[in-house]
């Protein structure tokens, strides 16, 4: 039975957090979370705007953020953003996901320089596998955004952006040490010359690891070897026109902890991510762009046999026309999945989605406003209708309020549909999502609130036993099916403050993922956690310190396994000495604090990281 809790002790009892936060809240110079005015970004609508005329919650992370960091994977910069966490299968081999608003991984697409990287057998991007060595800058969009992306933009949209060439001719070198017999060494080059520009960088990184799982059948050590590389050309043939192509690869060979005792199970996971685009501005009001992508996963195992791949095509046509104040977009794109997977009847299955988007946009020195239309044509489903309409007014050159409404929806993946736990009947899940928002930007200070609710409706997800699969599944009784409704409501506190040669940041997410016909909360979902920071120069050092926290979360969808909440806390030194050397070094989980993001799955304890980094200027 459910107790009755008066509106007032509801209320008092989602404030309270929020209260005691804003003291340190409020003294925050946000590194990561907030973007600068006149910052160029991307993701929020498909094309370069300044972030002070993007209505969307967004979030830039540059390369000198991902070098301070220490991390060895995106998903462990990814998680110091407002709105994210994360869960992981032991070290940076195992399965980890990335839920942004408290939402499942598939609903969060993932963009390489403007290429769709996914996979069509587990749904959703493999974090895993993504270089962080080779990237240069990661843009975040929190909310739907399906009326610009399509399919499976629910939660959000993740764009990742390899080095591009700037400037004169530029060599460096990486290397470091780490915990656990960690090594890393990186070399790369970028410029530009006579109307070229080029960027180039190749990693290897190699580490012993730590066993996985501690109290498990196999006692070893679970490392990873893992061989990255980038290649981005850019080409002006005539004044307004451009021409760029980019390349991303990584090779990566992982141990981990299996169900079939002390054997030593590895994991073999390839990417790549290929572009060809073509820029042309033809006059101070119209600009296109034209590209063809393909996105490459693959993933295999052994001794126990699995084998899947995904390659996703992409053609994309974008046409916008400015005047004055409004921009008006247009876009033709089509997008093809193949997947081939050893549990799929047959082995090999596609799809292919046709889709034409609108997009509109005003503002002045008060008001935004941003609307976006999108028709997407699927070969297995008919037509689906997306659209967000965004608005911000601003109260005065430092407050801003703002509110969007938005659809989205997302395909089954071919293997929830052709595998043999598959069901071909399944329809896509589809989402409504409102959100209110308030920002102040001051000399020193900023500071940011979001309140969302996103509903979402035909969930997928596994049925054990025969009940509405079809006859002969596979060797677990059951199949997918469209039996689910879910809600993610939450509140996302987050700013900064510089003060006395101080950066301090941090960001505050109150949220309810939950199932909403069981009321339960959702697996491997925190109703609280926290991200602070702080960073300072003394004597030409630069020092600072991460925390992180959360509460309790739950294992199961049952809510009965819980895994208990936790806070850490991270610290960092860097220096540039002789022009041209950077030393960086980092200690993680300095209270070698115990705690899992999986069930039975270890974090590895308290690490080190030192890195030298040499780039003459």
């Amino acid at each position: 039975m459910k107790t009755f809790v008066p509106a007032r002790r509801r209320a008092r009892w989602l404030l309270a957090p929020i209260c005691a936060a804003l003291p340190c809240l409020a003294l925050a110079q946000e590194r990561i979370a907030q973007a600068s005015l006149d910052t160029i970004v991307v993701t929020a609508t498909r094309m370069p705007q300044p972030v002070g005329e993007v209505v969307s919650d967004i979030t830039v992370i540059d390369r000198t953020m991902i070098e301070r960091s220490g991390a060895t994977g995106v998903v462990d910069v990814l998680r110091r953003v407002p709105g994210i966490e994360m869960s992981r299968a032991g070290g940076l081999g195992g399965t980890t996901s990335l839920f942004v608003r408290g939402a499942e991984m598939r609903f969060t697409p993932v963009y390489v320089d403007g290429v769709r990287f996914d996979s069509q057998a587990t749904g959703g991007a493999s974090w895993n596998v993504i270089p962080l060595a080779e990237v240069e800058r990661i843009e975040v969009v929190r909310g739907p955004a399906a009326a610009v992306y399509g399919s499976d933009a629910v939660s959000g949209v993740v764009q990742i952006f390899t080095r591009k060439g700037e400037g004169p001719f530029s060599p460096f070198v990486t290397a470091g040490i780490g915990e656990h017999h960690t090594g890393r060494l990186g070399a790369g080059v970028q410029g530009t010359a006579e109307g070229f520009d080029y960027a180039a960088s190749l990693t290897r990184e190699v580490s012993r690891g730590f066993d996985a799982q501690p109290d498990g059948a196999n006692p070893d050590r679970d490392g990873h070897r893992t061989t990255s590389g980038s290649l981005r050309l850019g080409w002006q043939p005539a004044e307004g026109h451009r021409l760029e192509t980019s390349l991303l690869a990584n090779d990566m060979s992982a141990q981990y902890d299996g169900f079939l005792g002390p054997v030593n199970d590895r994991a073999r996971l390839r990417m790549h991510t290929a572009a060809l685009n073509w820029t042309a501005r033809w006059s101070e009001r119209h600009t296109s762009r034209v590209s063809v992508s393909e996105g490459y996963d693959r993933y295999e195992t052994e001794p126990s046999t699995y084998l899947t791949s995904t390659r996703v095509r992409t053609y994309l046509w974008q046409h916008e026309w400015r005047a004055d104040r409004h921009l008006l977009t247009a876009a033709l794109e089509r997008r093809e999945d193949r997947l081939h997977n050893v549990f799929n009847t047959p082995p090999r299955s596609r799809r292919w989605q046709d889709a034409l988007a609108l997009g509109y946009s005003w503002t002045d020195q008060t008001h935004t406003l941003q609307l976006h239309l999108r028709h997407d044509d699927d070969s297995e489903f008919g037509g689906e209708t997306t659209g967000s309409l965004a608005y911000a007014y601003a109260l005065n050159r430092h407050w801003r309020v703002s509110a969007s409404a938005g659809t989205a929806f997302r395909a089954p993946t071919l293997y929830q549909r052709f595998s043999e736990y598959g069901k071909t009947t399944l329809r896509p899940e589809s989402a409504r999502n409102v959100e209110v928002g308030l920002n102040y930007s001051g000399d020193a200070t900023t500071f940011g609130l979001v309140l969302y609710r996103n509903r979402l409706s035909d969930l997928i997800d596994f049925v054990s036993g025969p009940g509405p699969c079809p006859a002969g599944s596979g060797m677990f009784p059951g199949c997918y099916d469209n039996v689910g409704r879910a809600e993610y409501l939450g509140a996302t506190l987050s700013a900064t403050h510089r003060f006395a040669g101080i950066n301090l940041n941090g960001s505050l997410d109150l949220q309810r993922p939950r199932n909403r016909d069981t009321d339960a909360l959702l697996p491997r979902r925190a109703r609280r956690h926290a991200s602070l920071g702080l960073d300072t120069l003394v004597h030409g050092w630069t020092l600072g310190a991460d925390a992180q926290l959360s509460s309790h979360r739950y294992d199961d969808p049952a809510n009965t396994v819980r895994l208990g909440g936790y806070a850490t806390l991270d610290l960092y030194a860097s220096r540039r000495f002789r022009r041209d050397w950077t030393l960086l070094a980092r200690v993680d989980n300095v209270g070698d604090k115990d705690h899992e993001f999986t069930r039975g799955y270890s974090t590895g304890g308290r690490t080190f990281y030192v890195e030298l980094k040499w780039a003459p200027r």
